[in-house]
């Protein structure tokens, strides 16, 4: 970093404020926090669902992936598209027409209380864990690295950021930074690939200078890393569960100004996520082309910006990861507060609150929530020997099956019982989390062939669905609760002609690239 880096990442800075204070003086006085007035647009929508979608550790990732193995593992944002139509016209019609501020709210709507309040914990659970905690590591390595502070230090600087947005403004200011911050990544990382294709000579000569392989989107099922039956059973488990029934990706939904917005936002998410490849992944395969000999992948993205970006656009890179975290951050914390105080406090506590004590409960839990995040992300960085943050996200990816099984059911089938539900949540979590722990920590007495990680999600979820069925036919309990009606009016014919138009891409591009 020299003095130009810093600063454009001091000029960075002063405009994400400034547009953080002004989205924050466009909210009500005395409006809600949580859901933008439900006034957000679709650029909004997309933008801050891609936003939060999107953390340095993905773009790190992603470029390690490029280097070591092409494009394959852009599976995981092409294969998205299908599930962000599936909250497009089946979950958000349905979450819109209920006029729910959560997730668990929703649940406790179709199952009943004590589904609402297993899964307000299971989520405040999960956005402590994965979204705070592991984003904090993550960013706080990078933060450590340039500014040579301690970890705590790094983790108090990004949240200081991001919570200034959400207790001031909320999730209208979260939303309104997130626009400014993805179009500085989408600018960035562009210019970085196109950087890098002038240097490799141009597209037929990075194409020749790679394996061929590497242009493949679907591997053999002998490939051990992609192959291309896990990942078609394996993800829409956990497709389903991240794109449609996540609070924190989610949410931006939940506050749009109508169905129309909310079915234009999410199919402008689908498109960006096609951005995913070109500018994640391929830095990766453009760094295998010039730099082949590096050792360590993982490095990968930060050589492609040493030795290609000039003093100036360094800076500007670590603006683009900064945005990167303070926008999954701060979708994270509104989050958090959302589901503790609708789904606890008011709920449970305080029914009768005014907006006024609401919100102040709201910032009070993202101080909390902050503070609690910290404390995980020095514990992980004090642990050493295992890379942690690897590990933490594929015991998360056990958490899939349940989450999928219940909202599934519970969404297309009347005779799924709370019992059932409250089985799976519960019971269930606990079957997936210890298969887990015992797939990523085998014991000696336990040594067969595991098969592969995103098809073995998929046989849980599988279990999952079966037990619920069995105790759903056998329950004795007669208490019925209605599925939620979907809202009628704002279906949008642009949106799914957008929508059919996307898929059409998607498809192309498969059928291209295999």
């Amino acid at each position: 970093m020299q003095g130009l880096d810093w600063l454009i990442l001091g000029i960075y800075f002063a405009v994400l404020i400034a547009i953080g204070i002004w989205a924050s003086s466009k909210r009500k006085k005395g409006g809600s926090l949580f859901l933008a007035e439900h006034s957000l647009r679709w650029h909004h929508i997309g933008f801050s669902m891609w936003g939060t979608n999107v953390g340095p550790s993905m773009l790190i990732a992603s470029a390690s992936a490029g280097f070591t193995t092409g494009i394959v593992s852009g599976n995981y944002a092409w294969y998205a598209f299908v599930f962000i139509a599936l909250l497009a016209f089946v979950f958000a019609p349905r979450y819109l027409g209920a006029k729910v501020h959560t997730l668990p709210e929703f649940m406790g709507l179709r199952f009943g209380q004590s589904t609402r309040n297993i899964l307000a914990w299971y989520t405040i659970v999960t956005i402590i864990i994965s979204w705070l905690a592991l984003t904090l590591f993550a960013g706080g390595i990078l933060i450590r690295q340039v500014f040579d502070i301690p970890m705590w230090m790094s983790a108090l600087v990004l949240l200081l950021i991001s919570a200034f947005f959400t207790m001031l403004g909320g999730l209208k200011a979260v939303a309104y930074t997130n626009v400014y911050q993805m179009i500085l990544l989408i600018v960035v990382s562009l210019v970085l690939v196109i950087v890098g294709l002038d240097k490799v000579g141009g597209i037929q000569a990075l194409v020749d200078k790679v394996p061929s392989d590497y242009w493949v989107m679907f591997k053999p099922n002998s490939d051990e890393a992609f192959p291309w039956l896990p990942i078609v059973l394996g993800y829409p488990v956990m497709g389903v569960w991240f794109w449609c029934t996540d609070q924190s990706m989610v949410q931006p939904v939940l506050a749009a100004k109508d169905l129309r917005e909310g079915q234009l936002g999410t199919n402008f998410t689908g498109w960006l996520k096609i951005l995913d490849v070109a500018l994640y992944i391929l830095p990766g395969i453009l760094c295998f082309a010039l730099f082949p000999t590096l050792e360590n992948p993982d490095e990968a993205y930060l050589t492609m910006v040493e030795n290609l970006f000039p003093v100036g656009m360094v800076g500007l890179v670590f603006a683009v990861l900064t945005a990167c975290l303070v926008s999954t951050i701060g979708s994270a914390l509104n989050a958090l507060s959302t589901v503790f105080t609708m789904d606890i406090y008011v709920k449970r506590f305080n029914p009768e609150a005014s907006q006024r004590r609401i919100n102040i409960v709201g910032r009070t839990v993202t101080v909390v929530g902050a503070a609690l995040a910290i404390i995980l992300t020095v514990a992980i960085d004090s642990i050493k020997g295992l890379n942690l943050f690897n590990v933490f996200q594929s015991v998360l990816g056990f958490i899939a099956p349940p989450m999928s099984a219940v909202f599934v059911l519970g969404i297309f089938w009347k005779r799924a019982t709370t019992r059932a539900a409250n089985f799976a949540l519960t019971i269930g979590t606990a079957f997936c989390l210890i298969v887990g722990v015992l797939y990523l920590w085998p014991p000696e007495w336990l040594s067969f062939p595991w098969p592969h990680f995103m098809l073995l999600s998929f046989e849980l979820f599988v279990i999952l669905v079966v037990a619920m069925a069995i105790i759903s036919l056998t329950d004795s309990d007669d208490t019925q609760y209605e599925i939620p009606a979907p809202v009628r009016e704002g279906w949008s014919k642009l949106a799914t002609t957008l929508w059919i138009a996307l898929a059409v891409v998607m498809i192309s591009l498969y059928v291209f690239f295999n």
